[in-house]
């Protein structure tokens, strides 16, 4: 997920979760946090507690975010944010639990008339592969519900597009061709096909440091007929460590009806 990918997924998060970005340049950007949104990602419970105790006014965090350090150029002070760092990943979480499905419409200017909205279906797939080493992918893929056109970087060609939750000015729907169950069918197996073409050597590579380790442990025992229990589970632990696995997870989706 590069700096632009991330930036993006910040931008969204926050104008969707009604979160008012004060400064959103290039490389990071500063948002005014909503009170719901300071109580579920800026671990300050006590605060919270103490004004609703006392009735206080409630001041929610300001928050910049970094998404590309190596081009900063002002001293701009405020937190780091790439794929794998710990407020993506909240930020992750906190998107699942606000709901994993959207529908939204492309906003129509008041002097536009009789515009055709289509379907789109977009999902966002997290790919991980695991061994005693962890690398992580995040794949947008969308799908056009008429035409059955798949794109990659959906995400980010929703970047340019103005949403809401409801269809504003006038403006017209497509009702769908392709259902959005087989559309995602489609985008499953287009995912499945990406990481079956990827470079596996990740794999081959754990497997062989894994099979020195457990050299290493059939030295110790070398000779011993009855091998003690701490054996086995030595044993257990270096194939869970070291046995590669592949997670395909879906972070969210959603309908999105757009020209």
């Amino acid at each position: 997920m590069y700096p632009q990918q991330v930036h993006g997924y910040l931008q969204k998060f926050f104008e969707e979760n009604n979160c008012h970005i004060l400064n959103n340049n290039e490389n990071y950007m500063t948002i005014q946090l909503t009170i719901d949104m300071d109580k579920k990602i800026m671990n300050r419970p006590y605060y919270w507690q103490y004004l609703e105790s006392t009735n206080g006014v409630p001041s929610p965090a300001q928050l910049t975010l970094i998404t590309d350090q190596n081009k900063m150029k002002d001293d701009i002070k405020g937190e780091v944010v790439h794929f794998g760092s710990p407020r993506l990943s909240q930020l992750f979480l906190v998107t699942k639990e606000l709901g994993s499905f959207v529908q939204m419409f492309e906003k129509i200017g008041e002097l536009e008339t009789n515009v055709i909205l289509t379907p789109w279906l977009g999902v966002n797939y997290k790919v991980s592969y695991y061994s005693d080493q962890t690398k992580e992918m995040v794949y947008s893929l969308g799908i056009n519900l008429i035409r059955g056109e798949i794109i990659d970087g959906f995400h980010e060609s929703l970047s340019q597009v103005e949403l809401d939750a409801i269809m504003t000015g006038d403006a017209f729907q497509l009702p769908f061709i392709i259902k959005p169950v087989r559309g995602l069918e489609r985008l499953d197996e287009v995912i499945e096909n990406i990481i079956q073409k990827d470079d596996h050597s990740w794999a081959e590579e754990a497997k062989s440091r894994w099979k020195k380790d457990l050299e290493v442990l059939e030295y110790f025992y070398e000779g011993i007929e009855n091998k003690p229990e701490c054996y086995e589970l030595e044993k257990m632990a270096l194939e869970e460590q070291y046995k590669p696995k592949i997670k395909l997870e879906i972070i969210n989706g959603g309908l999105f009806y757009k020209r």
